[in-house]
């Protein structure tokens, strides 16, 4: 058992019959155009955090998401975390951090909620069906940017919070939340936010919640676990400017070439062999996931996976490493035909972080072997190897209290058992929260597996985003059950 979680035990007790779900579900059940209405407006904000024209935008919905707070009578700040750097050396204010709270009781459990409100960017050339920032309900889902990551999930945190209220029930347990503005850009800020909260607004957290992933089929999941990345560049140059001899573009794609073989078994010296092995608790926890690899063909479009098992394939989604290549910067990219020579190309590629790996080690390792494979070549070009990423993987124990709470809570909403799975994205401010403030973190998504996150047409299904809504409001209470007692 986790050692933070050991004082602690789930008591169902009388309480349970106290507990008047029907009529919180009544009351969720009758207000469904309203919160589409309030995701609405919500997504006509374009809060693009990587377009700095949009800047404006997104200070109008870290305001528009205080204001929501404080109307229901939240204790609300809007906390000031810096500026943001331009490459052109100019500083852009940074959208501020939302937090609030709900309660104060020392006798109940405080629970933090994570979000945020910020997307990617989005444009009806880009393939969208319908205009990304005009909500658009189509057989039961809900088309918009930022619908699924991350708006309607911070929305149905607020809802859940309003409809005790609305019911004039006392809230079971204290609750906070902190929404950013950057999430989607890398958080900045964040971190030195979290760090000096952490014995402020932090300090009577008890759990830490986040709801910005989705499920990985129809059945609804509890996450515990994400992969980190390593973020490499890979700089290869002529130092003479002719390219003569040997053209930067090959030395870097020589070296490129070295990295995996064609069944993606990573080839550089010890990163396989610092990965936590498989047990079988792990695998059996994977066989009983419900996933259809026939349906996940079909979903990303392709004839054949790399792996032809359930197991083998989540296993190298959440749990093994994997080296990816984004792309060459300087290379030729535009229609048509360029035979000018680039005296310096830049391969940006990542490798996902797992336990047990380390980020400093895995610089390292991918640093020295690249100059070692490049020193092979004897070219007279020169290499650099620099990581300008270095996230750690999170994992939190599913033993925990807190995940029994969620489990009760699906149980109550959805009559199923959840599936507990990974993500094989990064989701870095899960690592950040568990490192700085200490506490036990959860990952509760109400996206589903079709959502779309990132891409064109993106969708929240009307179903989820109104039944999720019930699950917080069910989750509240569940936590409530969790007692604290001598050891």
């Amino acid at each position: 058992m986790n050692p933070r979680a050991a004082p602690y035990i789930l008591l169902v007790i009388s309480a349970v019959q106290g507990f008047r779900y029907s009529e919180l579900e009544q009351h969720v059940n009758s207000k469904q155009e309203e919160y589409v209405e309030a995701l609405r407006e919500w997504v006509a904000i374009e809060s693009d955090s990587s377009n700095v024209l949009k800047r404006p935008d997104l200070h109008h919905m870290m305001e528009k998401a205080a204001q929501k707070l404080r109307l229901m009578g939240g204790m609300v700040e809007l906390v000031d975390i810096g500026q943001q750097e331009l490459p052109d050396g100019q500083t852009l204010a940074l959208p501020k951090v939302v937090t609030a709270q709900f309660g104060s009781d020392p006798n109940k459990r405080t629970v933090c909620i994570y979000g945020h409100v910020d997307v990617q960017p989005a444009k009806m050339d880009d393939g969208w069906a319908t205009d990304p920032y005009n909500l658009t309900d189509i057989n039961g889902n809900l088309y918009g940017r930022g619908a699924s990551d991350n708006k309607a999930p911070v929305l149905a945190w607020i809802h859940a919070v309003e409809a005790y209220q609305a019911l004039h029930m006392e809230l079971p347990v204290n609750v906070k939340f902190i929404i950013e503005g950057m999430e989607e850009t890398g958080s900045n800020g964040l971190e030195d936010m979290i760090v000096a909260q952490r014995d402020i607004f932090f300090s009577d957290v008890d759990y830490i919640i986040i709801s910005d992933c989705g499920w990985l089929s129809r059945r609804p999941a509890l996450t515990y676990g994400t992969r980190g990345n390593c973020y490499f560049f890979a700089e290869v140059w002529d130092t003479k400017g002719f390219c003569t001899v040997i053209e930067p573009m090959t030395d870097l794609i020589g070296i490129l070439d070295t990295l995996i073989d064609p069944n993606g078994k990573i080839l550089i010296p010890g990163i396989r062999e610092a990965v936590a092995p498989l047990s079988d608790e792990e695998w059996k926890m994977y066989q009983d996931i419900q996933f259809d690899l026939e349906n996940y063909k079909n979903k990303i479009g392709v004839d054949q996976l790399m792996y032809n098992s359930k197991v083998d394939l989540l296993a190298h989604m959440w749990r093994y490493p994997t080296v990816s290549i984004h792309g060459i910067q300087g290379a030729f990219s535009d229609h048509g035909t360029k035979t000018v020579i680039p005296a310096k190309v830049v391969a940006k590629f990542s490798i996902r972080q797992v336990p047990n790996m380390d980020p400093a080690v895995v610089k390292k390792q991918v640093t020295d072997y690249l100059h070692l494979v490049f020193s092979k070549r004897k070219s007279p070009n020169k290499l650099k190897v620099t990581m300008v990423i270095g996230a750690k993987p999170w994992l939190a124990d599913t033993q925990d209290p807190v995940f029994e709470a969620g489990k009760a809570a699906i149980k109550r909403v959805f009559n199923v058992d959840p599936d507990l799975i990974r993500e094989g994205a990064t989701i870095p401010i899960a690592r950040t929260f568990q490192d700085v403030t200490g506490k036990s973190i959860i990952m509760m998504p109400i996206g589903g597996f079709d959502d779309g996150l990132h891409s064109q047409n993106e969708k929240m299904s009307r179903y989820n985003y109104i039944e999720g809504t019930k699950y917080f409001i069910a989750y509240l209470h569940e936590v409530s059950l969790i007692k604290k007692t001598s050891v």
